[in-house]
């Protein structure tokens, strides 16, 4: 008889999760189709400005990479409607191992077609109580340019941030 209760308890319990995981996916499987359905009318939130700072010098090198250790990746795209924005110029400048700023850290990249950009660098150290940061400058015609920085966390050696440019009016 006892054997026969925890049996029942436990198909029970079984069916129930079964059947939680089947509404969790089907409301999934909506969600997404929701999402899609609604293309058209999607827009992304563009990305806050941030601080440009004093040490942004124009004319950074061509390259993809200016130390080791931290890999920045994301993608440009439009707040209108989420499309990728290829070719974006992205400026890079952030202090190098010593905490100063300099020529060997900074960079100019470009979006793919698909909006997509990568950049490595060292983590770069805080200083004067700022956080640990990467100023990124971006422009791209036919939207308004952005000044912002990246933050890093603490113990990580890659990070994403999408660019969300805004289109001029």
């Amino acid at each position: 008889m006892r054997n026969s209760v925890i049996l029942s308890l436990v198909l029970s319990l079984a069916c129930s999760l079964i059947f939680l995981v089947s509404v969790k996916t089907i409301s999934a499987q909506t969600q997404t189709a929701l999402s899609r359905s609604a293309n058209s009318d999607t827009k992304c939130e563009p990305t806050p400005a941030d601080y440009l700072g004093p040490f942004y010098k124009a004319d950074a090198p061509v390259r993809s990479r200016v130390g080791k250790g931290y890999q920045l990746t994301g993608r440009v795209i439009s707040s209108a409607d989420c499309s990728p924005i290829a070719n974006a110029e992205i400026e890079l400048w952030l202090t190098g191992p010593d905490g100063s700023y300099d020529d060997d850290h900074r960079a100019t990249i470009f979006s793919n077609d698909s909006g997509q950009y990568q950049f490595e660098s060292n983590f770069p150290p805080g200083y004067s109580g700022r956080p640990p940061h990467i100023h990124t400058r971006v422009s791209a015609n036919g939207f308004r340019t952005l000044a912002t920085q990246h933050y890093p966390e603490g113990g990580h050696e890659a990070g994403e941030f999408d660019l969300v440019l805004v289109p001029i009016d």
